[in-house]
């Protein structure tokens, strides 16, 4: 079984990540935004109702298999004591603002898919906040998972996953030595 939580901040990697490796594994990933922000809404900005958010958390964990990246914490309790392996990205802030300005301006020329409205006002907001995010979510975040230490594996190049994959997919099975 693979059961897989991703962390980090927004523009850290996980999206990318999660991708390639849901498709090297052969594992289903969801996206914790898809979960967190109502996708009903027209209104940028509007949160699934908790309830309704933690049945939707809830039909993800009872799968054998996932991968769930996001920058959430506050309510993924469950996520974290049913992973495998908790990856927590620690990118560099300036190479996580590059990322949303790049993803940013794909977005507005239409070169990538927008899930919601964004305007300059919403990308500075979010760059702001980018900038908190090591300092306050990703600190509390940590705490969090100190019950699940054994399985958190903390990297500052988010491709550094898939050598662990590739390590474990070589080792021999079974056999003393």
């Amino acid at each position: 079984m693979t059961k897989i939580h991703m962390i980090g901040g927004p523009g850290s990697g996980k999206t990318y990540i999660a991708a390639k490796l849901s498709k090297m594994l052969g594992v289903p990933k969801y996206e914790l935004d898809s979960i967190f922000w109502d996708q009903d809404s027209q209104y940028f900005g509007s949160q699934t109702p908790p309830v309704k958010r933690d049945e939707m958390l809830k039909k993800v964990l009872s799968g054998d298999k996932w991968i769930i990246e996001g920058v959430y914490y506050s309510w993924l309790e469950e996520s974290f004591r049913h992973a495998d392996y908790i990856f927590v990205f620690k990118t560099n802030v300036f190479v996580r603002d590059w990322r949303i300005v790049k993803r940013f301006m794909l977005r507005k020329a239409k070169l990538a898919p927008s899930p919601r409205k964004e305007n300059l006002k919403t990308l500075i907001d979010f760059l702001k906040w980018n900038h908190q995010y090591d300092g306050n979510n990703l600190v509390e975040a940590i705490k969090m998972m100190k019950p699940y230490k054994d399985k958190v594996i903390i990297l500052t190049k988010s491709d550094d996953v898939f050598k662990l994959f590739v390590k474990r997919k070589k080792k021999p099975s079974g056999g003393a030595a």
